[in-house]
């Protein structure tokens, strides 16, 4: 009798300890090693603001990350617009990324060699193309949508193919090999890959539509009075805060699910 009490009290402690606790993750695009920098800093902050530990969480990739969402095992996630549509039935939206010029929007840009020719639109037409994943939004939906508007179905009449990784610098190194014709990623992605290809090699032929940028969201079962105070901190991070820096953003603002809804008719 004994034993067995000792036993539920252990599971007890166990199951506290773990409703404590918070999983802060984040779309894998990066290796492990810098997307651990990348949250440590904002699981330290987000720990004091919530009162319990936010202990940063990794995925192997995204196919992985968008199941762990959809499990609940990520309380707070941090992911790029379509996989943050994908989990909105068990994730909230709370904040939107700050970027750059583009603030709280991002923007894909078609690349190409300069000696292809390719220009315009209609110059993609029966191409290589590589783009990031299905699930970028700055690495697909945004061309999908910019090209399909000059009367282009991408997926239709060009060849395509997914990047190693899903990493952007894996599409800039294509191109810049001439392994493809051209390339989809993030306008804030082009010099990524700088210091592996030879410069002059890759060049901006287009920039496409602007779609909101990634999103913060929180397991919607998290009480509401938690969620509040965490969009606050979120906020009202300053915009040379560490956490902000780590991310390689300017800053955070309201967002709510709604926002999100151009995504949802591109990927529909």
């Amino acid at each position: 009798m004994k034993k067995i009490a000792f036993v539920l009290l252990t599971l007890l402690c166990s199951a506290s300890v773990q409703a404590e606790e918070l999983s802060l993750s984040i779309q894998p695009v990066f290796p492990p090693e810098k997307l651990t920098a990348m949250l440590a800093p904002l699981a330290e902050k987000l720990s004091v603001v919530a009162k319990r530990n936010v202990r940063p969480m990794l995925t192997k990739n995204s196919a992985e990350y968008e199941t762990e969402l959809l499990r609940g095992k990520i309380a707070i996630g941090y992911q790029s617009p379509l996989l943050y549509v994908k989990a909105a039935d068990r994730h909230e939206v709370l904040v939107t990324a700050v970027e750059g010029k583009n603030g709280t929007q991002l923007r894909g840009i078609v690349i190409s060699r300069p000696e292809t020719g390719i220009a315009k639109a209609s110059d993609l037409k029966g191409k290589r193309i590589m783009i990031v994943g299905k699930n970028s939004a700055g690495g697909y939906l945004s061309q999908k949508q910019t090209l399909k508007e000059a009367g282009l179905k991408v997926e239709q009449d060009c060849q395509l193919i997914e990047a190693t990784e899903n990493r952007e610098e894996n599409v800039i190194i294509a191109v810049s090999l001439g392994e493809t014709d051209a390339g989809f990623i993030t306008e804030s992605a082009l010099h990524k890959a700088d210091d592996y290809i030879v410069p002059g090699s890759v060049t901006e032929v287009m920039k496409t539509a602007p779609l909101p940028n990634w999103a913060l969201s929180v397991n919607r079962a998290l009480p509401q009075d938690l969620k509040e105070s965490l969009q606050a901190a979120l906020t009202g991070l300053p915009e040379n805060d560490p956490a902000l820096a780590a991310l390689g953003i300017s800053g955070f603002k309201a967002a709510q699910d709604a926002d999100y809804n151009p995504v949802r008719s591109l990927a529909e």
